[in-house]
């Protein structure tokens, strides 16, 4: 792969400098590939930062072709992703700007993001947050995810924050036991929440959450959508906040 980008490289400052020359290195002899291939092993030994150069402007357009597809995914599936009707909205729900987050309950980065996520939502003031329920790690994150939503479907949206951050807090196995402890502790009506787990209508938007995730090509968690922006991984809050203010001057 780096001869081929270094001969590519070679190739170009030839037919800059021989303008009215073409060279077809499929129509070569054996022989005369023999010699191109020495004169480029001759050229990067001179000059070996050719190779940093070309790799760096293939990882620059890679780069800039991944975003291109990015701004093109999220333009596709904006409705599903900010309106789905069913996810939880906080943060200010007013906001101008929408901060979308796909979690795993057991997911580290995901429980790191918390306090980055917080001091975001609270610094800003007017970012409005949606969190998409996306359990990949397991049975026990379908399990917590699932406890989530009928939380939210029995109980309301405060609910379903009080059971979404001690999830988040939690370190031990999930059970059903556990998940009941969770609920009672925090004066839920338990019965009512574990019932609902199940419910067709808890599957389907899991579902529909799972596929919107698959069309946005994400597999990892936590994966960010802000606005026009897919931000794939852990951030802290200063780097989201410069994001932020850079999609603010894009809208502007």
């Amino acid at each position: 792969m780096m001869l081929r980008i270094a001969a590519s490289a070679l190739l170009g400052l030839t037919l800059l400098s021989s303008p009215a020359s073409a060279l077809d290195l499929d129509a070569m002899s054996d022989g005369e590939k023999a010699a191109f291939g020495a004169q480029v092993r001759e050229y990067l030994l001179e000059n070996p930062e050719v190779i940093l150069e070309a790799i760096n402007i293939l990882e620059e357009r890679q780069a800039t072709a991944e975003a291109a597809a990015d701004l093109e995914l999220v333009a596709a599936n904006a409705d599903e992703l900010f309106n789905d009707g069913y996810s939880w909205v906080g943060g200010n729900p007013d906001g101008d700007i929408t901060l979308v987050e796909f979690m795993d309950y057991r997911c580290g980065y995901c429980r790191k993001a918390v306090p980055e996520v917080a001091k975001l939502l609270k610094e800003d003031g007017n970012i409005r947050l949606i969190i998409k329920e996306f359990p990949i790690l397991g049975e026990a994150s379908v399990l917590s995810s699932r406890f989530a939503v009928a939380t939210k479907r029995v109980a309301g949206d405060d609910a379903y924050k009080q059971v979404h951050d001690a999830l988040l807090e939690f370190g031990g196995d999930v059970t059903e036991v556990t998940l009941r402890r969770i609920s009672d502790g925090l004066g839920l009506d338990t019965d009512a929440i574990v019932a609902e787990m199940d419910s067709d209508e808890v599957t389907r938007q899991i579902a529909e959450t799972r596929a919107l995730a698959q069309r946005l090509n994400i597999s990892g968690t936590p994966t960010f959508v802000l606005e026009t922006e897919m931000l794939r991984g852990y951030l802290p809050a200063d780097q989201l906040q410069l994001i932020a203010d850079s999609v603010r001057e894009e809208k502007s």
